[in-house]
C-alpha cells in the first residue's frame, strides 16, 4: 500500500510539472490557476490600542515607600492603570525637577521653600499641597554600641553644627563616660528634605551642618553604612529603621522632657519633638485636569493612605486630617500652608489646625 500511494504521488507531481511546462512555453495563463488575492492593508487606526497614560513621581527619599507602596497597590487592584515612574532624588533635587515640569507628583519630607515657589511661578507650574503622614526621624546607632541608649537635642547640635567639623571627633567628646572612640556620622545629603529639617531642628538653622560625614540622598545607603560600622551613628526617616531594625539601635531623643525612643505613640502623644514632621505629596495641578488617570490615582492615594501608612513604618495623620486634605484635592486648592516656611515642633493637631485654615 506504501509503494502505491508514493507512485501515485509521484505520477502527480509529474502532472503538475508537466502543466506548468506547457504553460510557460505558450506564454498564455489557464483559466484554472488563479493567483492569490492581495491581503487588504489592515486599518490601524481602528484596531490600535490607546497609548496609556503615563505619572512621572520623583522627590523624597523618605516618602518613596509610602508612595511605593500605594502604586503596588494600585496596580493591583486596577486592571488598566498607567505607567508609573516612580523615583527618588531628595525632596530639593524632586522640587527641581517638579517646578520645572518634569514630574507630575513630588514626593517631599518637608514644605515647599519660597525659593522652590518662586521657581514653580516662573515655569506656571501650579500644585496642590496634600499632606499624606507623619515621621519620626530616628537617631540610630549600632548594635554593639553599649555605651549610648539616648542623646540630648543639645549633643545632637554640638556633634552635627558646623563648628563641630574636625573637632568633635569622638564619643567622649560628647558624654565623658563615653569612650574615647571615633565616632563616624552618616546623614542625609543636601539635596534631602531630611538635611533641611534636621539642621532646622537641632542646628536652629536650614542647612547648616559640619560636612565631614558620610552623605546621601539614598537612605539605603545610611542604613548600611551603619549597619556596617560599630562606631557609626546616622539618622534618617523611621520607615528605613523599622525595615532594618535588627541591626541598628535606635537612640532615644531627650527633648528637656526625658529620652523617648520614636514610636507611633511618641508621634501621636507630641512626646517625639522636635524629631516629628509631616510628609507630603505635591501634585501638579494642570497635569490633574488634563490626565484623568492621574487624578484617579490620587484620589486612590489619599482614600487608603491612613491605611498604608502603617505598613511601611510611619504615622497616621490625626483624625479628620485626611478628610480636609481630601476637600483640596477635589476643590483643586493650589497653593500651600505654609508660606514658604519650614517649622518644626509641628504636631499632628497643629497640622490639621493649619489645614483648615489654609
Amino acid at each position: 500500500m506504501r509503494t502505491i500511494a508514493l507512485q501515485s504521488v509521484c505520477k502527480s507531481a509529474i502532472a503538475v510539472s508537466c502543466l506548468v511546462l506547457i504553460v510557460s512555453c505558450s506564454g498564455t495563463s489557464t483559466p484554472d490557476v488563479a493567483a492569490p488575492e492581495s491581503t487588504p492593508a489592515t486599518d490601524t487606526s481602528q484596531t490600535q490600542q490607546p497609548i496609556a497614560e503615563s505619572i512621572k513621581i520623583d522627590g523624597s527619599s523618605t516618602v518613596y515607600p509610602l508612595t511605593d507602596e500605594v502604586v503596588k497597590e494600585y496596580q493591583f487592584e486596577e486592571e488598566d492603570e498607567p505607567e508609573f515612574s516612580v523615583e527618588f532624588s531628595g525632596t530639593t533635587g524632586g522640587f527641581r525637577k517638579f517646578c520645572a515640569g518634569e514630574t507630575d507628583i513630588s514626593n517631599a519630607s518637608r514644605p515647599i521653600t519660597t525659593e522652590e515657589m518662586e521657581a514653580c511661578k516662573a515655569a506656571g507650574i501650579q500644585y496642590v499641597e496634600l499632606p499624606v503622614a507623619f515621621d519620626a526621624l530616628t537617631v540610630v546607632v549600632h548594635p554593639d554600641n553599649t555605651w549610648a541608649a539616648d542623646i540630648t537635642v543639645e549633643e545632637l547640635k554640638q556633634l552635627w553644627e558646623p563648628a563641630a567639623e574636625g573637632t568633635i571627633t569622638s564619643w567622649n567628646q560628647l558624654r565623658p563616660e563615653w569612650p574615647d572612640q571615633p565616632i563616624n556620622l552618616y546623614g542625609a545629603g543636601g539635596d534631602s528634605g531630611t538635611f533641611d529639617y534636621f539642621t532646622e531642628a537641632i542646628v536652629g538653622e536650614s542647612g547648616a551642618s559640619r560636612t565631614d560625614y558620610t552623605a546621601s540622598e539614598d537612605d539605603t545607603v545610611l542604613v548600611q553604612g551603619v549597619a556596617d560600622d560599630p562606631n557609626g551613628l546616622g539618622y534618617f526617616g523611621y520607615a528605613y529603621y523599622e525595615e532594618a531594625q535588627a541591626k541598628l539601635k535606635p537612640l532615644a531623643i531627650d527633648n528637656g522632657d526625658g529620652p523617648i525612643l520614636p514610636s507611633d505613640e511618641a508621634v501621636a502623644n507630641n512626646q517625639y519633638l522636635p524629631l516629628a514632621r509631616p510628609l507630603f505629596i505635591y501634585v501638579n495641578a494642570q497635569s490633574l485636569q488634563e490626565k484623568p488617570a492621574l487624578r484617579e490615582f490620587v484620589e486612590y492615594y489619599l482614600v487608603n493612605a491612613r491605611n498604608l501608612v502603617n505598613v511601611v513604618g510611619y504615622v497616621p495623620l490625626a483624625e479628620g486630617t485626611y478628610t480636609v486634605v481630601q476637600d483640596h484635592f477635589l476643590n483643586n486648592k493650589v497653593g500651600t500652608a505654609f508660606a514658604g516656611e519650614l517649622e518644626t515642633n509641628l504636631s499632628l493637631e497643629d497640622l490639621l489646625q493649619r489645614e483648615k485654615a489654609f
